[in-house]
């Protein structure tokens, strides 16, 4: 073994990455906590919104699903919120990229895994403090969780889950363009899925020819699984949907991702 392989060894250790994602992970929190834009539409402007939405059309909702308005305004909003912060996600890492950081922190002595995976932690701990709010917020408003504790860790679980989803695809689509105009609209696609959803309407409020569409997409699998979590009803059927979505987004960003972060490291 050369002196340069016994030095460079270190580097792919378990050790070194464990203790080099720390570091990342709190350095892109850090940055994200300092930026008022992000704090602002992560915790604010969802809970401003819930308010709108409760207000307006608390009683209509009550209308058509004889249960509070709640029950469906906090999860769809949390969603939202997870799904929505995925595009600030990706243009921060094209901004990183563009400022040359990535490309040193490549040629560094760092294990090339500790970016990407600080990211996805960075990502998880971001929505989750999100939904939190989200939930917080909804207590406030009369939102009660009338299963158990495994109920709300779960619930507080389901959109960590789709939210790491969805951030993959925008942040492998933005590592393929220089454009922030592609990663927005990838944005604003995501949360046509939101409102797309059987989160504000049931599913029979929709017209007959976009209901399929609208009873197997992610967003309401996952919003069903919530609701059922929450106020009673299935849930096992739509947590494994949410599963699967979440893990076939996730697992068809996996490859395209890797190619795409080591391409914005080198170039």
């Amino acid at each position: 073994m050369t002196a340069a392989t016994a030095v460079r060894a270190p580097e792919s250790s378990v050790r070194l990455l464990m203790t080099q994602t720390l570091v990342q992970t709190q350095r892109i929190l850090t940055r994200w906590g300092r930026d008022l834009v992000t704090v602002m539409e992560a915790l604010v402007l969802p809970v401003a919104f819930m308010l709108v939405l409760y207000i307006v059309l608390g009683n209509l909702i009550y209308a058509m699903t004889h249960d509070s308005a709640l029950y469906s305004i906090v999860p769809l909003l949390a969603l939202g919120g997870a799904v929505s912060g995925s595009a600030f996600v990706a243009i921060d890492l094209m901004r990183e990229q563009q400022s040359g950081l990535l490309t040193r922190l490549w040629v560094m002595p760092v294990h090339r895994a500790s970016g990407p995976l600080a990211r996805i932690i960075a990502e998880a701990v971001r929505i989750l403090v999100t939904t939190a709010v989200m939930l917080g917020a909804g207590v406030a408003l009369g939102f009660r969780f009338r299963g158990g504790a495994l109920a709300t860790l779960m619930w507080l679980g389901v959109p960590v889950i789709l939210g790491m989803a969805f951030a993959a695809l925008t942040t492998t689509i933005a590592l393929f363009t220089s454009k922030t105009l592609v990663v927005e609209a990838v944005e604003l696609w995501q949360l046509l899925l939101i409102f797309f959803s059987t989160g504000l309407l049931p599913l029979n409020q929709y017209p007959h020819w976009i209901q399929p569409v609208v009873a197997h997409q992610p967003v309401s699998y996952a919003i069903t699984a919530m609701r059922g979590l929450s106020a009673g009803g299935p849930v096992l059927s739509p947590m494994i949907a949410t599963l699967l979505w979440s893990a076939g987004i996730a697992g068809a960003c996996a490859v395209p991702m890797a190619i795409g972060y080591r391409r914005a490291s080198t170039h």
